[in-house]
C-alpha cells in the first residue's frame, strides 16, 4: 500500500509523524507520504518538519517529504511550489476545488498550469483542466474522505475520458482515516472504476516518489 496525501500534527492531523508512520505500517503499507497543509504563512516551518523525519526508513516503511497548498490564491501557487521544491519537498499536492469549501475558482487550473504533482479532490473539474492534466502528468486524485469523495465519479470518468492518471489518497487526518488496500479498492470501484485501476493507481504512485527522489539526488 502506498498513500502519498496524509497529515499529521504539523497541519491539522492528530498524530506526530512517527506515529502516523508507525500505524501506517501496521496497516501494511510500503511507502507514505506526509503532506501538511501549508501556505504562504507557514510553508517554510512545515516542510523544514517534515523533511527531518523523511527520507530514512523506520520499521520497515518508508517517508517520503510532500506538502499540500491548501487555500494558496491561484496566483501564487507556481510562486509556492517552486519555494517549496527548492526546500527539498518531493512532491506537491495542491488543495483542489473541492464542492465542500470555497476554495477560490481557478485553483484547478492554476494548479496543474504550475505542473504541481496531484491535484486533491478536484470536485467539478472542467473537461479542458482534466485534458491539460494528461498533457502535463498531473496525478487526479480520487479521494476517500468524506465529503470530498463526492466528486469522484466525475474525475474518474473524465480521467478515463481524457487519458489523465490518477492516484488514490485517503486524506488522512486522523488513525481511524489510514486505508488499508481492500477499503481503497472499494472506494476506487465505488467511483466507477475497476480494481486494475486502484493497481495502477498505485503505480503511479511508485513512479512519482522515484522520479522525484532521482531528481533531487541529481541537484
Amino acid at each position: 500500500m502506498i498513500d502519498l496525501h496524509t497529515h499529521s500534527l504539523l497541519s491539522d492531523g492528530e498524530l506526530v509523524p512517527s506515529e502516523l508512520a508507525r500505524r501506517a505500517y501496521v496497516k501494511g503499507y510500503h511507502i507514505i507520504g506526509i503532506s501538511d497543509h501549508a501556505d504562504l504563512t507557514n510553508f517554510e516551518r512545515v516542510a523544514a518538519s517534515i523533511l527531518k523525519i523523511t527520507r530514512d526508513e523506520y520499521w520497515g516503511i518508508k517517508i517520503v517529504p510532500g506538502i499540500e497548498l491548501t487555500h494558496v490564491p491561484a496566483c501564487m501557487i507556481k510562486k509556492v511550489i517552486e519555494k517549496v521544491r527548492k526546500m527539498g519537498i518531493s512532491y506537491v499536492i495542491v488543495h483542489g476545488e473541492t464542492i465542500t469549501e470555497p476554495v477560490e475558482e481557478g485553483t484547478n487550473r492554476a494548479a496543474i498550469e504550475a505542473e504541481c504533482d496531484i491535484l486533491a479532490h478536484p470536485g467539478l473539474i472542467k473537461e479542458e483542466d482534466v485534458k491539460l492534466a494528461a498533457e502535463k502528468g498531473v496525478l487526479l486524485e480520487i479521494s476517500a474522505r468524506k465529503g470530498h469523495s463526492l466528486g469522484n465519479g466525475r474525475v474518474a470518468s473524465l480521467s478515463k475520458k481524457y487519458g489523465a492518471k490518477l492516484i488514490f489518497g485517503s486524506d488522512t487526518h486522523s488513525p481511524s482515516d489510514l486505508a488499508d488496500e481492500n477499503f481503497a479498492k472499494k472506494v476506487v470501484i465505488g467511483a466507477g472504476l475497476l480494481e486494475d485501476d486502484f493497481y495502477n493507481m498505485q503505480k503511479n504512485a511508485e513512479e512519482l516518489v522515484k522520479k522525484r527522489n532521482y531528481e533531487l539526488q541529481c541537484r
